[in-house]
């Protein structure tokens, strides 16, 4: 550690609920768009996987930038991932909502590398014009 934690840091404080809400809603928005964009990717094949991977950028970068954190970012992610694995399991009938071919296989990594991509991008830089990091 660089030294000693302030008296205010986030780590000390409580818990936000307006924070909270927010981070659950993007999270359930983020599920909404993974299922969307799995219907949309397969039913207009190279335009719809398109669609659907800049829906879910917007979503994961929309989320970082409203809260200002990289968890703006990993909440919506977490919602998208989990609803694209849930339904890329199939029934044990046989049906999945997923067919087998590479558009399914590109929306799942390609959507994946944008949530990480997203979530660690550097910070705008700060109102008086300084640089993006703060310390220096």
């Amino acid at each position: 550690m660089s030294g000693p934690s302030a008296p205010g840091s986030f780590l000390t404080q409580t818990p936000k609920p307006a924070r909270i809400a927010a981070y659950v809603l993007l999270a359930a928005l983020g599920a909404l768009v993974g299922v969307a964009g799995s219907l949309v990717q397969a039913g207009f094949f190279p335009g719809g996987l398109a669609l659907a991977l800049l829906a879910s950028g917007a979503v994961f970068a929309a989320g970082r930038r409203a809260t200002g954190t990289q968890l703006g970012a990993a909440f919506p992610a977490a919602g998208w991932l989990l609803a694209v694995v849930v339904l890329s399991i199939g029934r044990p009938e046989g049906d999945a909502v997923f067919a087998s071919g590479i558009g399914p296989l590109v929306f799942m990594l390609g959507g994946t590398a944008v949530a990480v991509m997203c979530a660690t991008m550097s910070r705008p830089r700060q109102p008086d014009g300084g640089p993006g990091r703060l310390g220096r």
